[in-house]
């Protein structure tokens, strides 16, 4: 199963939590301000897998985590048969 992360670069405060734990190193600090004036969190790369520590360890909830579909019908996140 495959994901991809969305983050929310306004409500990031950019401590910097997410970078620590993401084990394939895709997250880092943007060089951009957000409009509270800290430096978010944006992926850095395509070798994101959506494994979901980053948005787990996040305090802000400013992670989501958007699974992509398996190509058997069943919805990743739901578990379920689409009907």
């Amino acid at each position: 199963m495959s994901g991809r992360i969305i983050i929310n670069i306004e409500r990031c405060k950019g401590c910097g939590l997410c970078i620590t734990v993401c084990p394939q190193k895709g997250i880092v600090a943007s060089k951009s301000l957000n409009k509270s004036g800290h430096h978010p969190a944006e992926k850095n790369s395509a070798e994101c897998t959506g494994c979901a520590v980053c948005a787990i360890i996040c305090p802000d909830t400013a992670i989501e985590v958007a699974r992509d579909k398996d190509p058997s019908g069943v919805k990743a996140e739901a578990g379920r048969k689409e009907r």
